[in-house]
């Protein structure tokens, strides 16, 4: 059995869905405070916005775009259950307008970390194992602290204040390989990147490549560590087949994000959770890598009591041989240390 001692999953992670008003208005209804909050417009063209309590919550990052950050104001405050939204945001508030919201708990503003040899601003939760990172390039190879005592199994880096690629790491992965958040290329190689050295429980290695530490810009990393029965971090080979790859988490999951990873095609960052499908099959989804209204004709998948399970051939997820990775998040353990099993959906 897969135990864990998250058993409220909603304490660190939600999905959160509203409707756009035109007039200033508060999200309510987390169980925390939002650190990480990612917003997508659902119903038509609209760019990810990627805000956080370490860089301000009025500053933005488009996971679908190179454009280094943006103080637009759009999202007011981060409240203590949501966040309050500006009425005279177009992108994040517009009247008629569906939006779903990713939102992660990790430790507010954060503080200074001199774990590595260039010093960093952290916002760590060691319990969930996420963390927020910011630091300043210095064009030289170094190390970075993350703050969360426990390796990362995946990395998300921009550079703030340029043009810069999203760069992503995952831990099936070897030091010098990444992908793209913006792309939907396959997975590439970079020595300059990482400086060919895996993270630690401590620290990023980081080398000279503009993505991640070249002298006069900064940087943002959201960091994450695997917890049983809450996050998997891990890869999958599709089928091509409606009887779908099933893929074990040790959860009943709340949101999937699946990206083919190897040569055999460019496809998308699938994005897919419990709150715009709340029953079986799960099908709306948006790509990180576009600003396209969601869709639901591109996968189909089962959220089930302990993993999750495709259920299409599609190449975005489930394409017969090919390479994927993926990131989950927990709706419920299958069992908590309170011994109370996740049911199905």
């Amino acid at each position: 059995m897969a135990y864990t001692t998250i058993n409220k999953s909603t304490d660190y992670f939600n999905t959160k869905l509203y409707s756009g008003t035109g007039s200033a208005q508060d999200i309510t209804g987390l169980d925390f405070q939002p650190d990480f909050n990612w917003i997508k417009r659902r119903n038509t063209t609209g760019s990810h916005r990627i805000q956080d309590a370490v860089r301000g919550s009025t500053k933005y990052l488009a996971s679908n775009a190179t454009d280094g950050e943006v103080d637009a104001g759009d999202v007011d405050a981060f409240l203590s259950n949501g966040f309050s939204l500006d009425s005279g945001s177009t992108a994040y508030n517009a009247s008629g307008s569906t939006y779903a919201s990713w939102n992660w708990l990790a430790n507010g503003t954060g503080s200074a970390n001199t774990d590595g040899t260039i010093s960093s601003t952290v916002s760590a939760n060691t319990t969930s194992g996420f963390s927020i990172v910011s630091w300043s390039g210095t064009g030289s190879n170094g190390t970075i602290g993350h703050g969360l005592g426990d390796t990362p199994s995946l990395m998300i880096i921009k550079n703030r204040n340029n043009v810069g690629e999203w760069r992503v790491w995952n831990s099936t992965f070897n030091a010098d390989q990444y992908l793209y958040l913006n792309r939907t290329d396959a997975v590439a190689t970079q020595s300059i990147l990482f400086n060919s050295t895996l993270p630690t429980s401590s620290v990023i290695s980081a080398g000279t490549s503009g993505d991640i530490n070249s002298s006069g810009r900064t940087y943002i990393a959201y960091c994450f560590a695997e917890k049983q029965g809450f996050s998997k971090f891990g890869s999958y080979t599709g089928n091509g087949n409606a009887d779908g790859t099933f893929v074990y988490t040790g959860f009943k999951p709340a949101f999937v994000i699946a990206k083919k990873s190897g040569s055999g095609g460019a496809d998308g960052w699938k994005m897919i959770d419990n709150k715009r499908n709340s029953y079986n099959v799960v099908n709306a989804n948006v790509s990180a890598e576009k600003s396209d209204a969601e869709a639901t004709n591109q996968v189909a998948c089962d959220f089930l009591s302990n993993g999750f399970k495709w259920r299409s051939a599609s190449g975005g997820a489930n394409a017969s041989t090919q390479e994927y990775i993926y990131m989950a998040f927990a709706s419920a353990p299958l069992v908590g240390t309170n011994n109370v099993p996740a049911n199905a959906r």
